[in-house]
């Protein structure tokens, strides 16, 4: 017989679960029995989402980065699904391009999703998470680990949304909540195949050791990530591999620095620099709805 799992039963929350990666994850969570929230931005693309899994789920608007919002989707969440014993904190958005050229508001929104969102996030629900003795996980990337040029405010929010965690999990420890770290490298949603239509992204992947050049599927991701929720890990690599760049972690700037002054103006000679903007369909929502 199939292993049950543990989630069988249980509610889950996933932001930013419109699609990619959010949507494979409410898939993969429905699939192994739990009940799952979605939360963001677009009322459509959830539903769209939520046609897609086998189980019990509900559809709540919010914005990541808007307190009372979120204080209202936890509310919604308990009422329709019960308390969730998992929340993931993937809602994120991404922007490239020369620091000095970049729009001030879209370099602040990035940061405000990727930290602030994930903060207001955690604060929404640990009050179900204390009561459930929960497990949070945030979605991190490489880059919370190797910050790369032309990419500052990614490289700032997912640092410190790593740093978040860390402070949460000690803060939380003794109230037996779990908090994991998602390290993700590049995934396969329309964020990164839009980073690589602009030149400035493109060329920072092409440079890169090829085995860190791979695309994995969101599926494949979502599958790692609830594998961890399921055992509460501190922390999953995707791929496995990233793990060993935590040895090499105080060297990387260095190495990043030397590697970007040799290469840096021989790409842009070919080909200038320019700021890309929001990335992906959350840029398109943006310029719509002046968010």
């Amino acid at each position: 017989m199939a292993e049950v799992s543990p989630l069988r039963g249980r509610v889950a929350v996933v932001t930013g679960a419109t699609r990619g990666l959010g949507a494979a994850l409410a898939r993969e969570l429905s699939a192994r029995g739990a009940a799952v929230a979605l939360l963001g931005r677009d009322p459509a693309a959830l539903a769209r989402t939520a046609e897609t899994l086998p189980g019990p789920s509900v559809c709540c608007r919010a914005d990541v980065r808007d307190d009372e919002a979120m204080a209202r989707a936890a509310d919604e969440v308990r009422e329709r699904l019960g308390r969730p014993s998992v929340v993931v904190a993937n809602a994120g958005v991404a922007e490239g391009g020369p620091f000095h050229e970049t729009d001030p508001a879209v370099w602040r929104r990035v940061v405000d999703v990727n930290l602030t969102g994930s903060a207001i996030t955690a604060r929404a629900f640990l009050p179900d998470l204390f009561a459930t003795r929960g497990y949070f996980l945030q979605v991190a990337s490489l880059a919370a680990i190797g910050a790369a040029p032309m990419m500052s405010a990614y490289c700032a929010s997912k640092a410190g949304a790593e740093a978040f965690a860390h402070a949460l999990r000690a803060e939380l420890a003794h109230r037996h909540v779990g908090v994991g770290i998602a390290y993700i490298n590049w995934t396969d949603t329309d964020m990164v195949r839009d980073a690589d239509e602009h030149a400035v992204l493109r060329e920072l992947r092409r440079h890169m050791p090829p085995p860190a050049r791979r695309m994995y599927s969101a599926a494949h991701v979502a599958r790692r990530l609830v594998d961890a929720a399921e055992r509460r890990r501190a922390a999953v690599y995707v791929p496995g591999w990233l793990r060993s760049t935590q040895l090499v972690r105080a060297a990387m700037p260095a190495v990043v620095t030397s590697l970007s002054r040799r290469e840096l103006p021989r790409l842009q000679a070919a080909e200038p620099f320019t700021a890309t903007g929001i990335l992906g369909s959350a840029g398109v929502e943006g310029r719509v709805t002046g968010r």
